[in-house]
């Protein structure tokens, strides 16, 4: 039985749906070319990394040792700004604000020129992601920005620059998501309420990584893929896959 289209979490549904649709017409030639860009790195025989703080973290983290996702994607860790685990959790948006932090991360880890590192942040204001994409492509790396271009011309930037994620990024996907991040109203509730950024980043980035898969498959590469722990074979799978690209991935390690 499905849910009646004006209860709320109907509306909600509807509100995600919209927001997905929107984001099919508006950012389909974005999203092919991030699939093109991941598969040119992964021929080329670059390595996969993505990077999200706070909620934006679940994005990245759900590309990373995935079933039916590229083996090569690694996840680029800040202490402190991984998940809401941290305590007191309010310290994850207060690292966010650290000027420096990205740079001393970048400069201790594996990440080198002809890599490719994803860049989640719904506001994209803060200094740690824009940093992180900023000195990642000094480094040589390309970047790819999820990031909600809506925030882009109702807030302002919290780095000096005055920049955003946007600007330092060979390639953005904007997430069509509203400042504040709260689909639903109620006469009767003080505050907007029901987030859809985490669906809207996961879908797009799991659309992108699709888009790669094929364009490897098309090129003649055999993607790397893992299969699910859970079905025959698959765990034998994955050990194949692990041992042919082990020098291509880091959460081994």
């Amino acid at each position: 039985m499905g849910l009646d289209g004006g209860t709320t979490g109907a509306r909600f549904l509807d509100a995600a749906i919209g927001l997905l649709g929107r984001v099919r017409h508006e950012e389909g030639e974005s999203i092919s070319a991030a699939g093109e860009l991941i598969a040119d790195t992964v021929a080329d025989g670059g390595r996969l990394f993505a990077f999200g703080a706070g909620h934006s973290s679940l994005a990245a983290q759900d590309l990373v040792y995935r079933a039916g996702g590229l083996a090569l994607m690694n996840l680029l860790a800040v202490p402190g700004t991984v998940g809401v685990d941290v305590m007191p959790v309010t310290l994850g948006s207060a690292l966010e604000r650290v000027d420096g932090l990205a740079t001393a991360v970048l400069d201790a880890s594996p990440l080198r020129a002809g890599d490719l590192l994803v860049v989640i942040s719904l506001s994209g204001r803060n200094a740690l992601p824009l940093e992180m994409a900023r000195h990642a492509r000094e480094l040589g790396v390309k970047v790819i920005g999820v990031t909600s271009l809506a925030y882009t011309t109702e807030t302002t930037s919290r780095h000096a620059s005055g920049t955003f994620l946007k600007d330092h990024c060979d390639l953005v996907l904007d997430t069509k998501i509203a400042v504040g991040d709260a689909e639903l109203t109620l006469d009767t509730v003080p505050a907007p309420f029901a987030p859809a950024s985490t669906v809207v980043t996961s879908a797009i980035l799991q659309s992108v990584m699709a888009t790669a898969v094929a364009s490897l498959a098309d090129r003649g590469v055999e993607p790397p893929l893992l299969r699910s722990g859970n079905v025959d074979g698959g765990l034998d799978w994955n050990d194949r896959v692990m041992r042919e690209y082990g020098d291509r991935i880091f959460y081994l390690r």
